[in-house]
């Protein structure tokens, strides 16, 4: 199933056609859309995806608006000026989750985020020039280089924000092992991630389509069939 029109029909099949199935793809944002995404989102979605990692998404979700105030709408450079004084009375804060090592998280990504800052103009400007040929090797620098970034936290991260990349769920790891690709149920090594890169590299150029509409067409085509998309 290497060829993605196998993997497109499945799709097409489970969702019932192709009106229905466009309902559960999303597209990335259009390119001066995306460089116009101020730094203070990408470090407030960085956040967001950082304390929804092993817990409960829906409780962030509602607190998200406290978070904003607390954290002062996540204007790195404002994160950046906190003292220590300050971080402990926001880990302290009940109006957040209150994970103290995920609070510490915000200065040191504000920090990263002003670095890229630094050198590109914006960070913005820094994700829309990394190839997206090698979005493995962009989210190997947001674990790198960023806090508490890695596994799905960073790829997620771009995700919610528009940039054009796939998602290792269970459902797309699913579908890249039917495909044929010899991978570990959980793809962590970096033999397993250029593996992967490449296959959605091949099917990009088979298709046309972004990776974003890959990857979802891929979770579409294994794993539960959900009948609604907001499920």
């Amino acid at each position: 199933m290497s060829d993605f029109s196998s993997i497109l029909s499945h799709a097409l099949f489970r969702k019932g056609g192709e009106r229905n199935l466009e309902q559960w793809i999303r597209e990335p944002l259009p390119r001066a859309e995306f460089l116009e995404t101020p730094n203070h989102r990408f470090l407030a979605t960085m956040t967001q995806c950082v304390f929804q990692a092993g817990f409960v998404w829906r409780v962030i979700r509602n607190k998200w608006p406290d978070f904003e105030t607390v954290f002062f709408g996540f204007e790195p450079y404002v994160i950046s000026l906190l003292s220590p004084d300050q971080l402990d009375v926001i880990a302290c804060d009940v109006r957040i989750v209150r994970n103290r090592q995920k609070v510490m998280s915000v200065p040191q990504n504000a920090a990263y985020i002003l670095d890229i800052t630094a050198e590109y103009g914006s960070f913005a400007t820094f994700i829309d020039q990394w190839p997206d040929d090698d979005f493995i090797g962009l989210c190997q620098h947001l674990k790198k280089h960023g806090c508490r970034l890695g596994g799905r936290s960073g790829p997620r991260m771009l995700r919610y924000l528009g940039k054009d990349s796939f998602n290792l769920s269970s459902d797309v790891i699913t579908c890249l092992k039917a495909s044929g690709l010899e991978i570990a149920d959980n793809p962590t090594s970096k033999s397993d991630l250029m593996k992967i890169q490449a296959r959605f590299n091949q099917w990009r150029s088979q298709t046309g389509y972004s990776l974003t509409r890959l990857s979802r067409i891929c979770a579409c085509a294994s794993g539960e069939n959900f009948p609604d998309p907001h499920t």
